[in-house]
């Protein structure tokens, strides 16, 4: 399991990164979501990276 949370804000960003964070439920930054552990969701991180802070359960 992933612990995903945002830290850096969604405004400025590019469409894709935003709507990256939106499919994974962050729309607050400090907003904290629980997921998986798959290729998707490992392809999601590293596609807003620099805007995330994940530790692994």
């Amino acid at each position: 399991m992933y612990k995903i949370t945002l830290v850096k804000s969604l405004i400025g960003k590019k469409p894709n990164q935003v709507a990256t964070a939106k499919a994974l439920g962050l729309t607050k930054i400090g907003q904290t979501v629980t997921k998986e552990e798959n290729e998707a969701i490992k392809g999601m991180i590293v596609t807003i990276a620099h805007m995330v802070k994940v530790v692994q359960e």
